[in-house]
């Protein structure tokens, strides 16, 4: 059940209602678990007993590791990634196609079969989370409920933002509907639409020819536009979904973390993993750079950190040599840039040379972080180098003209003045043209919005 469909509208109005209902204030949690069950076993309910297993499982390693933490803990993590190895990369080592070999054991063969779990690398995250925070609290272990209502709450449980438990389990209390703060709700959720429907929906008929074969079609000038077309879809995309979620767990009560911060005026590509997918970036520093020895270890040891960290993130997103690459990119781009920091940002502060040096430090990582995106766009290995090959030599079969170059300021332009146009500043004027600013917005994403597509993480 996408957030851009009618029937979620209906969901959501339905649960909303309800949620407040005197009737409903001694069992909310419960209320909002259900709901999340529902959501999430809308279309398919098979992957549900998946799902609370993965639960019930880690509610149960969270018991016995509250008496035994240094036992039970590392068996309930192994437990979660075991679930996700499993249900991500299995393929990786079986061959789909082929006989397993084991035809004769109905369960195996009903579970090499089950379709990949929607989400599933963002509640093992959150599984993982709960265990490691609750296990080094002296707290009292909280109820299966409250467990459920973490893990799955439906806002966030197919995309993120990735909630961790200490911020998320003292939040869970009886809600009132006078303490939702409905104007800054509403500005996320309209906002996260906006992006969404009208930015990166339009902008996804136009990038759809980065695929394969379609790219073939495509001279060197139309692959660099849409390389730098997808890097402002992606960014619409999620920052939409993780806006529409954040503005919807406002409306429950509940107040999830900001996941992105302007990543593309991003200075430096530490600056960039500090202003994308902000809550990937605190999950993978939190529980693996630092456990791993983080930059506490020299230099050469901070180096191999950084590239497995990175590495790990990237095939955190799928099974496919794609994304290893991706990851493997970043994770390079952030040891060469490492020892120059501090001479780069001495240089931007520098009374003449400061704006130039910063220009061009922005359009270098911004430039970096989009031609990393061909190895995410197309993770097929073999296709992201063919078409690599074609942004430098001319390879096209055939005529695409599909590029329709006029619309392209037209889709990236709300993504551009959010970066670019300094809004903290012009405070005072913007709180005035407010209203017409969201019901403009409100606007183009009803009547301009392009062809439905599905969020793009809905994949991982």
């Amino acid at each position: 059940m996408s957030f851009t469909s009618w029937q979620f509208g209906v969901f959501a109005a339905v649960v909303f209602a309800a949620y407040y209902l005197p009737q409903v204030k001694s069992f909310q949690v419960q209320w909002l678990a259900f709901a999340s069950l529902f959501f999430y076993g809308y279309g398919q309910p098979e992957l549900l007993p998946l799902l609370a297993v993965a639960v019930i499982g880690t509610y149960l390693f969270l018991v016995l590791a509250l008496q035994n933490r240094k036992m039970w803990l590392p068996i309930g993590i192994i437990f979660n990634l075991a679930l996700l190895g499993f249900f991500k990369y299995k393929f990786l080592f079986i061959d789909s196609s082929a006989p397993t070999g084991l035809a004769g054991v109905a369960a195996v063969d009903f579970l090499l079969r089950l379709p990949l779990p929607i989400g599933i690398s963002f509640f093992v995250f959150h599984n993982i989370s709960l265990l490691v925070d609750l296990t080094g609290q002296k707290e009292a272990r909280p109820d299966l409920a409250s467990v459920f209502l973490y893990i799955i709450f439906f806002p966030q449980l197919v995309s993120g933002p990735i909630t961790r438990a200490e911020m998320f389990m003292p939040q869970i209390k009886p809600k009132y509907l006078a303490d939702v703060p409905i104007v800054e709700a509403m500005k996320w959720i309209v906002t996260g639409f906006f992006f969404k429907l009208y930015v990166a929906n339009n902008l996804n008929t136009m990038t759809s020819y980065l695929d394969f074969p379609l790219y073939q079609t495509l001279d060197p000038g139309d692959r660099w536009l849409l390389v730098l077309l997808y890097s402002y879809q992606i960014y619409a995309d999620f920052f939409g979904y993780s806006s529409i979620a954040i503005g919807l767990g406002l409306m429950f009560g509940y107040r999830l973390p900001i996941n992105f911060n302007l990543p593309y005026i991003s200075r430096s590509f530490s600056d960039f993993w500090t202003r994308w997918h902000i809550s990937l970036s605190n999950w993978l520093r939190t529980y693996l750079y630092i456990p791993i020895g983080g930059n506490r270890l020299g230099r050469a040891r901070t180096s191999l950190n950084l590239m497995v960290v990175m590495g790990l993130g990237g095939l955190w997103h799928g099974a496919a040599i794609g994304y290893l690459a991706w990851g493997l990119l970043h994770g390079l781009l952030l040891v060469v840039e490492r020892p120059m920091l501090s001479a780069l940002e001495a240089l931007s502060r520098h009374t003449f040379l400061g704006p130039t040096v910063t220009a061009l430090r922005v359009l270098v990582v911004f430039g970096c972080v989009s031609f990393a995106w061909i190895f995410f766009k197309l993770p097929n290995f073999d296709h992201a180098t063919s078409f690599i090959g074609g942004m430098f030599a001319d390879h096209a079969v055939g005529h695409s003209d599909r590029i329709y170059r006029s619309l392209v300021l037209i889709y990236t332009l709300p993504v551009l003045l959010q970066h670019l146009v300094p809004w903290g500043r012009l405070e005072t004027p913007t709180q005035r043209l407010q209203p017409y600013l969201y019901g403009i917005m409100a606007a183009l994403a009803l009547v301009e919005a392009g062809a439905d597509t599905s969020f793009i993480y809905f994949q991982f």
